[in-house]
């Protein structure tokens, strides 16, 4: 049966039923192929990384993959493909919205990958996963994705022969387990310093780093 999102036609549709079926519908479903298809993808992307990068070092080609194979790639890939409308949920899902949960929508991909992986052969389920990925992989900034603001910002720094930012905690508030966190990111050059706001002191100083590049970036 052909599946246009990913343009391959499985030989066995009842693969392509279970990597599109969630838990809440019952034990036939994705979970086996989705274990297998994490494992697939991540030896084609391995693969296609150290194909195109064969001077980057074993760090840099481990962060690249991270980044292309993480929930959040996953599910963003899964949106693009229009993925969520073809899951089946059970009752509860369906109602709470579990198509639009980027824990399912890459869970669904990954089984959807292993499903054709089981129904072809390597090479092929390389090929999909390669099409899927194809703007992902030509579109890579190899020196700033998936580094953390706080890294990018102090490179960026370094790189200009400026000091360091100075990250303060400002103020916190809530109760002990779910506290809200402000902090302040001094910079010289900046008039003022930057502040943010995060559910913990690490989630603020990011955002607050992420808010300053801004500033760097839109100045430039």
């Amino acid at each position: 049966m052909p599946f246009s999102l990913i343009d391959y036609c499985f030989k066995d549709i009842d693969l392509l039923d279970t990597a599109l079926t969630h838990r809440s519908v019952g034990k036939n479903n994705y979970e086996r192929l989705e274990f297998l298809g994490d494992s697939v993808l991540g030896l084609v992307i391995t693969d296609a990384l150290f194909n195109a990068y064969p001077d980057e070092s074993e760090g840099t080609l481990t962060r690249l993959r991270s980044y292309l194979v993480k929930k959040e790639s996953l599910s963003r890939l899964a949106r693009e493909l229009n993925l969520g409308k073809q899951i089946k949920l059970g009752a509860g899902e369906m109602k709470s919205g579990g198509w639009r949960r980027d824990s399912i929508l890459a869970n669904t991909l990954e089984a959807l990958i292993g499903a054709v992986y089981l129904d072809s052969n390597f090479l092929t389920c390389k090929d999909v996963v390669l099409s899927i990925y194809e703007n992902e992989l030509n579109s890579l900034d190899v020196e700033r994705v998936g580094k953390d603001p706080k890294t990018l910002l102090q490179e960026l720094l370094q790189s200009k022969k400026m000091p360091l930012p100075i990250y303060t905690i400002v103020d916190e508030f809530g109760e002990a387990h779910k506290k809200t966190f402000t902090v302040s990111c001094q910079v010289d050059g900046l008039s003022q310093s930057i502040e943010a706001s995060g559910r913990s002191k690490r989630f603020a100083e990011q955002s607050a780093a992420s808010k300053v590049l801004e500033i760097f970036e839109n100045t430039n």
